[in-house]
């Protein structure tokens, strides 16, 4: 075994890696980039060495400063995690180059899976299905369009170099091929370097199930399937083992053909082959075909960990190291069910969009593993993906773990960026979900339910009006009185699109009137926490630096809003373009003087990899435009103003 690897990679996975080198004895080197000087993963591990600046391509991609490091610390491996340089195959011959182990497949397997089309073609010679669709290296507009017409409608366009739905998209009509085309190239040029697509069927009621696979280089064994078909976006959201509806005869397909993947490759270490399902008539076993395999661990590894028993970083150090297969395919078995929510800073009712600011509070709920990559006080960043952290709960069954899940988010408490919890809640508890008719539109079908904010009831703003006061202890008998009269204040609190004010008057015994409105509420708190009118409410209030947080089920922030301050006057409206979050200007479409309508593109940000459009809320004429193509733009930057104007 290892006395000691560096793991080249960042947040949530480097902390996971750590977790069982710890465990097993393993001593470990973190590198880190200006951004992440203090972070979790560097306080955790034995060494740290700093690489590079901020951006992934002067820090984490930088694969001499990455080796060097290993070099200079004496360690004899390199785990490289997931996303960055996991799945590239130059990387991985430098490392051995250098005299150092690779902990995950060979360059060779990489590379033969790296291409969309040529590991299909590679597929269908080791016999697993494929999805019927056109892998050619023809990329000619006309001839790709002729590839969907004879494959049929609706068909998906996929970045051939392409994952984490970067490069994807869906086309319904032929008439709006040539647009998502060019979308699509762009946004693959954009993230791979590679602006190459393929073109395959859509299936209607599509799941996404995987298997995990565990090769020696020889021979290989799978650890069950995972159901990932809660998406948006074309990225997964919830993720869960065993598959609902899953039948032995179909387990047993998938796992064969993923095996049968993993050999034709030889492949070496953990990975993960995909396979999309026809959900239309259920599980059949003449019903899935191969996606892609990733070549590397993946985000939701922690559920086939909990149904099997297995400790996958430890698999794979030990392959790495020399050793056999830690178990026979007939020594595995699947006991119980896992569920994975992948928590995120980003703004749901603005289409997900990634968030940023400091983790004033953060709290993971007990009964829960969490794997996280931050602490209370970090910040989300916008160099990097903003997972805060994933939440992951077992049960003996599925409906048992299902109710651990929503209890589990129900208990996380995060302020001070905006996150997509409230989302997770309401899936969690969607009746299609809890039933298992899952399929990957799920999401977007009901995207309006789904996405809509947890309104605070008034007994959470009256406990917000406590905590903004500083009266969240257990008050004494005597307390609250000034003279002969009750100690009367106010407060003026913002939250959820509204302000409001609330007044609260301290009674005898250590009880408070809280009014809002026409709305009066008797509130205390004792040592069996708060009550409100005599009725005891979970909740807890957490004042911060000009805020108020209240976490009851979901969790609510209130703005303090001094009653100094002058309104700051709207900004602009639907004639004002602004940056939605932190990002690179990828292309304006307008000059000053054109006539736009309502819907229009203007402009494209390019963030986190990937591409957002940016539309006109109404019609007019373009007064100015304050930037170019190229420039970097924080959130709230103002790109494009709008005149009143016929179009």
């Amino acid at each position: 075994m290892f006395r000691k690897i560096l793991i080249a990679n960042r947040g949530e996975i480097a902390c996971r890696v750590i977790d069982t080198c710890r465990r097993m004895g393993v001593g470990t080197v973190a590198v880190y980039s200006d951004a992440d000087a203090r972070a979790r993963h560097v306080a955790m591990a034995d060494e740290a060495v700093w690489i590079g600046g901020a951006r992934p391509a002067e820090s984490y991609l930088r694969a001499d400063a990455i080796i060097a490091a290993a070099q200079a610390t004496g360690a004899e491996a390199i785990h490289p995690g997931y996303g960055f340089l996991s799945e590239n195959p130059e990387f991985v011959e430098a490392v051995e180059a250098a005299g150092l182990v690779f902990i995950g497949p060979s360059a060779a397997a990489i590379r033969a899976m790296g291409l969309k089309d040529a590991a299909k073609a590679l597929m269908e010679e080791a016999g697993v299905p494929v999805v019927p669709g056109y892998h050619g290296a023809n990329q000619d507009p006309e001839h790709l369009a002729g590839a969907a017409d004879a494959i049929g409608y609706p068909v998906l366009i996929k970045a051939v170099a392409g994952g984490g739905g970067k490069g994807m998209r869906r086309v319904d009509a032929p008439e709006r091929f040539m647009e998502a085309l060019e979308s699509a190239k762009g946004e693959a040029a954009t993230a791979f370097g590679n602006d190459a697509v393929l073109i395959e069927k859509y299936v209607e009621k599509p799941r996404h199930i995987e298997v995990q696979v565990f090769g020696d280089g020889a021979r290989a064994v799978h650890l069950f399937e995972r159901d990932c078909s809660l998406q948006r976006r074309h990225q997964k959201v919830i993720e869960e083992a065993p598959a609902p509806g899953m039948t032995a005869e179909m387990r047993a397909a998938m796992g064969q053909a993923a095996v049968r993947a993993a050999e034709a490759i030889g492949y070496s270490g953990a990975g993960t082959v995909e396979f999309i399902v026809d959900g239309a008539r259920g599980l059949r076993p003449d019903g899935f075909w191969f996606m892609e395999m990733n070549t590397r661990l993946q985000v939701e590894h922690p559920v086939t960990e909990a149904i099997t028993g297995v400790d996958l970083v430890e698999w794979q150090l030990r392959v790495a190291a020399g050793e056999d297969l830690p178990l026979r395919q007939d020594e595995l078995a699947i006991d119980g069910h896992a569920f994975e929510a992948r928590l995120y800073a980003e703004d749901v009712p603005k289409g997900f969009l990634p968030a940023t600011g400091v983790l004033r509070h953060l709290r993971f709920p007990e009964g829960a593993r969490a794997e996280t990559g931050v602490r209370a006080g970090d910040e989300i960043s916008p160099w990097y993906d903003p997972m805060i952290a994933k939440i992951i709960v077992y049960g003996p069954t599925r409906a048992v773990a299902l109710r651990k899940l929503d209890a589990a988010l129900a208990g996380c408490q995060v302020a001070g960026s905006v996150t997509n919890l409230g989302f997770l809640r309401a899936l969690a508890g969607h009746a299609g979900f809890a039933a298992g008719d899952v399929d990957t539109g799920l999401i977007e079908r009901d995207l309006a339910g789904l996405a809509a904010v947890p309104v605070a009831s008034s007994r959470v703003r009256a406990l917000a009006a406590m905590g903004a006061l500083g009266l969240t202890g257990e008050a004494g008998p005597v307390e609250g009185f000034t003279l002969w009269a009750p100690l009367r204040r106010s407060v003026m609190l913002r939250g959820e699109g509204e302000g409001f004010a609330v007044a609260v008057e301290v009674l005898p015994g250590g009880a408070a009137r809280v009014t809002l409105g026409d709305v009066a509420q008797e509130v205390v708190r004792d040592g069996a926490g708060w009550r409100v009118d005599g009725a005891p409410v979970a909740a807890e209030v957490v004042a911060l630096e000009g805020s108020v947080a209240v976490f009851h089920g979901d969790g609510h922030v209130f703005e303090v809003v001094d009653p100094l301050a002058v309104a700051a006057a709207a900004g602009g409206g639907a004639g004002r373009i602004e940056a939605p979050m932190p990002g690179l200007v990828k292309a304006v479409f307008v000059g000053p003087g054109d006539a736009v309508s309502a819907g229009d593109r203007l402009a494209v940000l390019e963030a986190m990899k990937m591409e957002h459009a940016l539309t006109a809320g109404r019609d007019g004429i373009v007064a100015e435009v304050l930037v170019e193509a190229g420039a970097q733009v924080e959130a709230g930057a103002a790109l494009i103003v709008l005149e009143e104007g016929e179009p």
